[in-house]
């Protein structure tokens, strides 16, 4: 049923983990293993590494029980594939060169065109001369994609056909590195994930991406976008909310198998105290009858 597809989980080694994150990882093994796929994880360290943090979080996975195929791949060790593939944009005439600071950005953005935090395209009809004018300040320009459509439409398991909308989105920053955009892209491609798990707070980049793979000539993935943890006041966990990491709750007496027995109850495939192996949650794993609101998690 897999067709040699994969599913993955790619976290960013910027602390560890903590229980939505987990779930969300959870989600994606059960996603990919109840459909015959591969599971693969990728460390995104193209922005901010905390030593240790990767380590942590491959163990936090592996003991909550998640088992991924084949060796860990890291972003930064990817340069050239995304060097290549931006290489092909620009040769395409589908990128420009953008000299806005983010503060220009987000005033510009606030404008009434368009959606929040999109791209109004300030620096897309530079002239040479104007453009030339900003090279000399400076300033090293962001390269951008010159998106020639205004939305794009994507399939969902559990949204079903979402249409959203698409900007120029960057494809390298400023200080020369790959923008996640491009960056997701290119490796989903390259290690055959046709099945992209993640956090529904990810919906809106989805049209987006796909919308960059078909330029690329890549096949587009289906996407689940599953709902968030939520605190207690219904803002996205965070580290901030007390107990949340494995090693927290281990610290409050539980072992991984009752934590994810809590994630298994969140979502509807364990009763309360339960510690069901990741073996029979696949055997429970129905898309269909997944929660469809966030999870609050509250400290006990």
């Amino acid at each position: 049923m897999g067709d040699g597809g994969a599913g993955r989980f790619a976290p960013s080694p910027s602390g560890d983990l903590h229980l939505g994150n987990l779930r969300t990882a959870l989600l994606a093994w059960l996603f990919a293993r109840s459909t015959g796929r591969r599971f693969l994880m990728r460390v995104e360290d193209l922005d901010r590494v905390r030593p240790g943090a990767e380590e942590r979080q491959l163990a936090d996975l592996a003991a909550i029980g998640l088992d991924w195929d084949g060796e860990v791949v890291h972003q930064s060790r990817r340069l050239e594939h995304y060097a290549d593939a931006l290489g092909a944009l620009v040769a395409a005439d589908l990128t420009y060169e953008c000299f806005c600071t983010r503060r220009e950005i987000q005033q510009a953005a606030t404008a009434p065109h368009g959606p929040d935090g999109h791209y109004p395209g300030t620096c897309r009809e530079l002239t040479p001369v104007q453009r030339q004018a900003k090279r000399d300040s400076g300033r090293p320009p962001a390269i951008r994609l010159r998106a020639e459509v205004a939305g794009f439409t994507v399939d969902d398991v559990l949204h079903g056909r979402y249409t959203g909308p698409v900007d120029d989105v960057v494809l390298r920053r400023g200080d020369g590195v790959p923008a996640y955009n491009l960056a997701v892209v290119v490796d989903d491609a390259a290690q055959g994930v046709d099945q992209v798990v993640r956090g529904d707070d990810l919906l809106g980049s989805a049209p987006r991406q796909a919308y960059l793979a078909t330029l690329l000539g890549l096949t587009v993935p289906v996407y689940a976008h599953v709902p968030l943890a939520l605190n207690a006041e219904g803002k996205r966990l965070a580290k901030r909310d007390g107990a949340v990491t494995l090693a927290d709750q281990i610290g409050l007496g539980l072992d991984p198998d009752a934590v994810r027995g809590i994630l298994a109850h969140s979502l509807g495939l364990a009763e309360p105290g339960e510690r069901p192996s990741t073996s029979a949650l696949v055997e429970r794993f129905d898309p269909g009858s997944l929660p469809r609101t966030p999870w609050m998690f509250t400290q006990r």
